[in-house]
């Protein structure tokens, strides 16, 4: 248990039966009563974001948890198959687990958060730059660069990414996968 007044951000606490993280934090002192913590919390399986206010003092359930990086190996079914690079241990995490899945190509290591006290999986993120072969993608037409106009491009996994004109087939593009958006090309 932690005091509200404890909180940071990238804490995690368990509150009707969910786990959260601590996106925003905020001592509030009005000028009667007393002080307050603003929280943003960001649900841990919906990823909703809520705001709740707590008195100082007030006691939190906190979660211990653990980020271990894993390496995507394959899709099984439904089930996207992880190994830890240490151990070798390989462990199955669902679609909708994992943070930017689109994106996800074999060999991509990416950071798994686990609820240490039990063990169990909380979600899987890539990092938020990654580096992709473009599959297929139309030819610009020269001269046509006036505006910031983008056409689709097919990744190499089969994601499809909005890029500017003037990439082609073939080349390495780094992409956000929080968005989904183009950033540059990759030197």
């Amino acid at each position: 248990m932690i005091n509200s007044q404890d909180v940071k951000n990238g804490t995690c606490i368990r509150m009707d039966g969910k786990l959260y993280f601590v996106i925003e934090f905020l001592h509030v002192k009005p000028g009667k009563g007393n002080t307050i913590m603003r929280v943003k919390l960001k649900d841990v399986v919906s990823g909703a974001v809520i705001e709740r206010r707590f008195n100082i003092g007030e006691k939190l359930e906190d979660v211990r948890v653990e980020r271990r990086q894993y390496q995507y190996l394959y899709k099984d079914n439904e089930d996207f198959i992880f190994m830890n690079q240490e151990t070798y241990e390989q462990i199955p995490i669902a679609k909708e687990k994992i943070v930017g899945v689109d994106f996800l190509c074999e060999g991509f290591v990416v950071d798994v958060i686990f609820d240490a006290s039990s063990e169990t999986v909380l979600y899987a993120e890539l990092p938020t730059k990654v580096e992709l072969t473009v599959a297929y993608t139309e030819p610009g037409l020269k001269g046509d660069t006036a505006t910031n106009a983008l056409k689709p491009a097919t990744m190499e996994n089969g994601a499809t990414v909005r890029v500017p004109l003037f990439i082609d087939t073939g080349e390495r593009i780094r992409i956000d996968t929080r968005d989904g958006s183009y950033i540059e090309r990759a030197k």
